[in-house]
């Protein structure tokens, strides 16, 4: 642990001093001399005098450094069977093509440029692109519904809008042109110019003279390729958006300076990955996830990073992951806890890990949802690795709490994604801003200034950023998560703190029932929301899915774990109704949709999130989460 507590400690008492130290991880125009500027708090800035370039340091320094033909990018799409593979330099010799069309489209440094796109290899050419020119890339999830994408491209006024004929979903093809247009129509802005990657499954129609086909567009850039722009370390890279409370979209700001730094450091001392490492993140590159680990801090690193286009299960079976773990002799994989559970549901005896080698595989890295214990331990004994939990957000950009491979690894705790990492100042308090007890719940907040590769603001809309997530507690950032730390200092994140329930005047997080649900070995992954109730003001309401082979009885299985609640929470919990449900409703990322779920439960007419991976699982739910005095069991 002394190689995390020096680090720790050195980054609280001499922040400038810490990242001053840092910043020689990266490759600088011109170096910063002033580290960090306090000059108008709250907005605390990152290397305000230095000077860089973010594809500079993804691509063109390896190349100079020796490192062109190494790989870079394998693209592996388990939905076309199609493998390519990327060197430094003929990565490095796509993205200066395409930044040579962008500039001829009348991109420059600051203009915006709107990525919807697949997992395919040009998405990450146009962002790297982007930054090659000095321009703030907004990523948009492919397939995401007209009137959201419309929402961002009036919110981000791009010059240019890149994206694809098409995406790949198990068993069906997801036309991305007809959503494109449609939200064009609704937009108040309009690009210059569009830039469609046709792909073999389905050709899309252009709309001349806006359209423009990506090939003709790569061809043209290609004798005129751009080179990197200088842009300032406080200058925006992207805006990534998070949905709203207004029904307005957040726009999250990344900068460039802080952002190299910050993901360079995490990839060798959190992640454990150097240069020449495979390292794999199965993610989306339209979340925060596939940004930071995908793209970009693998790319700072020198390591190669592997972009799947697959799930984790259906493609064609729970195996697949493991496939590309031994095919490519991945080092580290970071994927989400629903991923491992869903493997888990299909294949919950670990035989299709037995057909593979997957010795190459050093760590394997979750984040996303909280990683329950029985994933935990399942993940472990299956797999024969560390499994490493971490916790962030899309605000912060890399983990907050997590266990520090690459300094002095910390004894692993199931249920806590061990202690802060170096730079955040995590402190969990009451409602009245005082510091909780150890194992006393409460919300998790970060002292100010935020380290660099926080967001420093959201885009154009300062106010928002205050009140959004400043203004409940002087001096703190409000994460949004409720938990606790322990005697030992390991934090324990509990869920959203609107994930707190309350009842009968008992405040109870859901994630302890769910643990406790999970422990079941009949139950593959569960939710519990807390549901209005006229006489104890909430009550829980759990839901189950099964692992794959377990045939019980419903009604009996309910029972069971309401049984299983009282005994190890006690009575308090008042668990009495539980469902055992085909799925659960997740957005695209992983995330299962417990606002959404109880506001059905609670006689809203909640609309179906934007985000959500299948609709027709919500639409499935909604009779069992609408029941007004549920008897304990039932089917959906």
């Amino acid at each position: 642990m002394s190689g995390w507590r020096e680090a720790y400690e050195h980054s609280l008492s001499d922040p400038d001093g810490f990242w001053g130290e840092q910043s020689d991880l990266v490759s600088w125009f011109a170096k910063p001399n002033v580290i960090l500027d306090r000059s108008h708090p709250p907005f605390y800035r990152w290397y305000v005098d230095g000077r860089l370039n973010t594809c500079y340091n993804a691509l063109d320094r390896h190349v100079i450094n020796g490192r062109a033909d190494q790989a870079a990018l394998i693209y592996d799409s388990a939905m076309s069977g199609v493998q390519v593979t990327l060197s430094y330099a003929k990565l490095l010799e796509k993205v200066a093509a395409f930044a040579g069309a962008l500039r001829a489209f009348g991109v420059g440094p600051g203009d915006r440029v709107v990525i919807y796109m697949p997992m395919i290899p040009e998405a990450v050419v146009a962002m790297l692109a982007s930054a090659r020119l000095g321009a703030v890339h907004s990523v948009v999830f492919g397939g995401f519904a007209a009137a959201e994408l419309a929402a961002r491209i009036d919110d981000a006024q791009p010059t240019v809008v890149v994206s694809a004929s098409c995406g790949l979903e198990p068993g069906r093809v997801v036309a991305y042109k007809p959503l494109l247009d449609r939200a064009l129509e609704l937009c108040a802005h309009q690009p210059r110019v569009v830039v469609i990657k046709q792909r073999d499954e389905l050709a899309a129609d252009l709309i001349e003279p806006r359209d423009v086909d990506w090939d003709t567009a790569l061809r043209a850039g290609a004798t005129d390729p751009a080179g990197c722009a200088e842009v300032a370390a406080t200058d925006p890279l992207y805006v990534l958006y998070t949905s709203g409370t207004t029904g307005k979209p957040k726009g999250i700001v990344r900068d460039n300076g802080g952002h190299a730094v910050a993901l360079t450091w995490s990839m060798r001392h959190i992640f454990d990955i150097s240069a020449g490492d495979v390292w794999w993140t199965a993610s989306d590159v339209g979340w925060v996830v596939g940004h930071s680990y995908i793209v970009y801090a693998p790319l700072f690193a020198g390591s190669t990073t592997v972009l799947y286009e697959g799930k984790p299960v259906g493609t064609p079976d729970a195996g697949s992951f493991w496939r590309i773990i031994e095919e490519h002799r991945v080092e580290g994989l970071f994927t989400a806890p629903t991923a491992i559970r869903a493997i888990k549901k299909e294949d919950p005896e670990g035989a299709l890990v037995q057909r593979r080698s997957l010795d190459s595989l050093r760590n394997l890295f979750l984040a996303g949802e909280r990683l329950d214990p029985q994933t935990y331990q399942w993940a472990s004994e299956t797999l024969g690795v560390p499994v490493i939990d971490n916790w962030w957000q899309t605000e912060t950009g890399w983990p907050i709490v997590a266990n520090p491979r690459g300094l002095d690894p910390l004894p692993i705790k199931a249920g806590s994604p061990s202690m802060p990492v170096p730079g955040f100042d995590v402190h969990v308090l009451d409602e009245h801003g005082n510091a909780c007890q150890p194992h006393q719940e409460g919300a998790i907040c970060l002292r100010l200034p935020l380290p660099p590769g926080t967001l420093p603001t959201l885009y154009n809309d300062d106010d928002r950023y205050v009140s959004s997530y400043l203004s409940a507690f002087d001096g703190y950032y409000l994460s949004g998560d409720g938990g606790y730390i322990d005697d030992d200092g390991y934090v324990f994140v509990m869920g959203r703190t609107d994930d707190v329930i309350n009842v009968a005047g008992h405040r109870l997080s859901t994630g302890s029932i769910e643990a406790v649900l999970a422990s079941h070995p009949a139950v593959a992954e569960c939710a519990v929301i807390g549901a209005a109730d006229q006489v104890k003001g909430q009550i829980p309401r759990g839901f189950v899915v099964l692992k794959a082979g377990h045939e019980v009885d419903h009604q009996s299985l309910a029972s069971e774990l309401v049984v299983l609640v009282r005994e190890e929470i006690g009575p308090v919990a008042a668990l009495k109704d539980v469902s055992v449900v085909s799925a659960l409703p997740k957005t695209r990322s992983g995330k299962i949709l417990r606002k959404t779920m109880r506001q059905i439960a609670d006689g809203a007419e909640a609309p179906v999130p934007s985000t959500i991976e299948d609709a027709q699982v919500l639409e499935a739910l909604r009779p069992a989460l609408r029941k007004q005095q549920p008897a304990a069991g039932g089917d959906v």
